[in-house]
């Protein structure tokens, strides 16, 4: 039996052994190769298909899911891995619900889309689970470039430089490759190891040298990379986290929900991870929802997500916001923390109720807490990077900074929407202008 979950404070345990497998269980298991076919009936085939504009990667969704109705999954995947070297953490990840299923005719028609997501991970992990790695390496250029950070943006710039035929070495903080997709996303997205097995795979290409523990500016400068690379692509993500500046937020109990998500996903068991009976969680995004839905997972008896905005300006999709309800979770939109309450120990934080224009109504509203999880966004950080827009790197549309030689994807840069395809995406392309750059 588990922990009281009256019980107050912080403590791991709360649920019985059997409830945490099934909490933790995959959010959607893969199709069964019957279920695939009959999913991949219901598509279209459209010319002009507007689920391919939807995709960031422009994966020729029509032609994969034909692939898969003829029974050649494996071709189905190499289509997909063409355009998504991560195609299988994106069939997994992804809000597909507002990209390209959205866009599904069927959806417009229906209310019920092709299941793309669902297909791409049926034909991905078809492929991948055989340990083939579809594609080779081209002839050797000389050409040697640094990929500075091993998350979803790197790992696709340096597969496909790799694949052109130069040799490339990354180098992340972390002791683990994969970044957002290791250490920020929920366990029961992406469960089995799977965000390892994937970067294993992904390196058979050859021609990838991998570096941990190494961050830019400690020991590593851009200026010692140029030096010593032809080439460099920034890929290291957001490693700050915005402060809720109120009273009282450095009390014990109060942590970022990134480290919280971290290390749940670190964790051998799961049930060893403490968790508060009431549980406040602030932020609107992806993150906020993840930690939101694991904390209830986790046994916590009472969670609350509070945005300061509505929920048609919460970056979650309606999808996941549904999902957090479904599990329990309280969402308070339109108020904002004013002070965190407890001594030494958070046990209350409060806020005030605001408008749409965010002007305060004076209206309050105090919430028992024993442990608060900021979600409010992440910041870049370093010093003597390339010039920033707004608080990202800058970059052209094919990912080229304001010093010449250095790119830059994925979170860190602007332009983006912080999505793993995204990253994905600004990857690729840059390894593709950097290639063209080198050739030159």
């Amino acid at each position: 039996m588990g922990s009281d979950v009256f019980q107050e404070g912080i403590v791991a345990g709360r649920l019985d052994p059997d409830s945490y497998g099934a909490h933790f269980s995959d959010l959607h298991p893969r199709l069964d190769p019957h279920e695939a076919l009959v999913a991949a009936d219901r598509c279209y085939f459209c010319h002009d298909a507007p689920c391919i504009t939807a995709c960031p990667t422009d994966i020729d969704i029509p032609l994969f899911i034909r692939q898969i109705a003829t029974g050649t999954p494996d071709a189905a995947a190499k289509t997909i891995l063409t355009q998504n070297i991560m195609g299988g953490m994106c069939a997994r990840v992804c809000p597909t619900e507002t990209l390209c299923e959205e866009a599904c005719v069927r959806e417009a028609a229906e209310g019920k889309p092709v299941l793309i997501g669902q297909l791409q991970r049926y034909a991905t992990d078809h492929l991948q689970e055989q340990g083939v790695h579809p594609f080779t390496r081209a002839a050797a250029t000389g050409k040697k470039v640094a990929v500075v950070g091993a998350g979803p943006a790197g790992l696709a710039c340096a597969h496909r430089l790799a694949m052109l035929g130069h040799d490339v070495v990354v180098m992340d903080a972390a002791a683990k490759p994969g970044g957002l997709n290791e250490y920020g996303i929920a366990t029961y997205k992406t469960t089995g190891g799977f965000a390892q097995d994937e970067v294993e795979w992904l390196l058979k290409i050859g021609g990838i040298t991998m570096q941990y523990g190494v961050t830019l500016g400690d020991g590593v400068t851009l200026e010692t990379l140029q030096a010593g690379y032809d080439a460099v692509f920034l890929g290291m993500g957001l490693s700050g986290v915005n402060a809720l500046g109120t009273d009282g937020e450095d009390k014990a109990g109060v942590i970022d929900a990134v480290d919280f998500i971290a290390d749940l996903r670190q964790a051998s068991d799961v049930a060893a991870v403490p968790i508060g009976r009431d549980v406040v969680v602030i932020g609107g995004g992806m993150t906020a929802v993840d930690a939101a839905v694991q904390a209830k997972l986790l046994g916590a008896l009472n969670v609350t997500l509070v945005y300061r905005r509505g929920r048609d300006r919460m970056n979650a999709s309606v999808f996941e916001q549904d999902l957090a309800a479904s599990k329990g979770v309280r969402i308070v939109t339109h108020a904002v923390p004013v002070a965190v309450h407890g001594n030494g120990t958070v046990r209350e934080i409060e806020f005030e109720y605001v408008d749409d224009a965010m002007k305060g109504t004076g209206q309050m509203l105090r919430l028992p807490a024993d442990q608060v999880f900021k979600a409010i966004g992440q910041t870049l950080e370093g010093d003597g990077l390339p010039a920033l827009e707004g608080r990202k790197i800058k970059v052209s549309e094919t990912g080229q900074t304001s010093v010449k030689g250095i790119w830059a994807g994925g979170d860190c840069a602007s332009g983006g929407d912080d999505l793993t395809v995204t990253a994905v995406a600004e990857g690729r392309d840059a390894a593709i202008d950097i290639d063209a750059a080198l050739r030159a």
